[in-house]
């Protein structure tokens, strides 16, 4: 099966956006860095203009990641659905099975989401990631094992949990100011409740076990990537 046909098995009006088409788009729909890493038509300096922008916006923060990528990412090209441009990511796993990720272009899409009034709270290293780099950087079949786009982040206070009837100890953040901003597929989160996020403090969140509160935020989703990166 070509790559298109496996893409569209999970996103039916998914395309590619040709390097002619690259040159048409405005910046107001792409931003101007990630405009020359795109047209960029010599693949090695591609990838390392690509790698350079990891490393500006989160060099500490997901080194691991980056690591992986510099050593695993065959290709990486611009795609479109529904009218929402975004970078696919080929990446070679260690099962040398190719795993497609896909990561939003950043375009302030936090004005349309639920996270408005609340996004001045969010710790700044996150908020550098969605708005410089990334809105969402994730396995593109499940859309899960990675930090998931602005509009999906999920609002605590919104869901019914069962694991708070049988939580060992009492509950340790506030579920009105808790956002989970990654999410794993199988029920795990890492959240941040906005109240007491100091030095990106972040709590591991599962729907059947109890949680683990003052990770780090960045330490857990770099982790948790490049399991993903490895054979999801």
């Amino acid at each position: 099966m070509d790559k298109i046909s496996f893409l569209k098995q999970y996103r039916k009006n998914i395309e590619f956006v040709s390097n002619k088409d690259i040159h048409n788009i405005g910046k107001e729909e792409i931003p101007e860095n990630w405009l020359e890493i795109l047209i960029e038509t010599d693949k090695s300096k591609k990838k390392e203009k690509l790698i350079a922008l990891w490393n500006s916006v989160c060099e500490k923060e997901l080194s691991n990641t980056i690591s992986y990528l510099k050593e695993y990412l065959l290709e990486f090209e611009l795609i479109i659905d529904n009218g929402q441009y975004a970078v696919l990511y080929s990446v070679l796993s260690e099962n040398d099975e190719i795993l497609y990720y896909e990561g939003g272009i950043p375009n302030n899409p936090v004005y349309i989401s639920d996270m408005q009034q609340d996004w001045l709270h969010v710790p700044i290293t996150v908020k550098n990631f969605y708005e410089k780099l990334h809105n969402g950087f994730y396995y593109l079949p499940s859309r899960a094992m990675g930090l998931v786009p602005i509009t999906n982040i999920t609002h605590f206070r919104e869901h019914e949990w069962r694991i708070l009837e049988d939580l060992d100890e009492p509950l340790g953040i506030n579920l009105e100011t808790t956002y989970g901003f990654f999410e794993n597929g199988m029920g795990g989160y890492v959240a941040i409740d906005l109240n007491n996020c100091a030095d990106d403090v972040a709590t591991l969140w599962f729907t059947n076990d109890n949680p683990e509160y003052n990770l780090n935020f960045w330490d857990i989703v770099d982790e948790w990537i490049v399991i993903g990166l490895q054979d999801s």
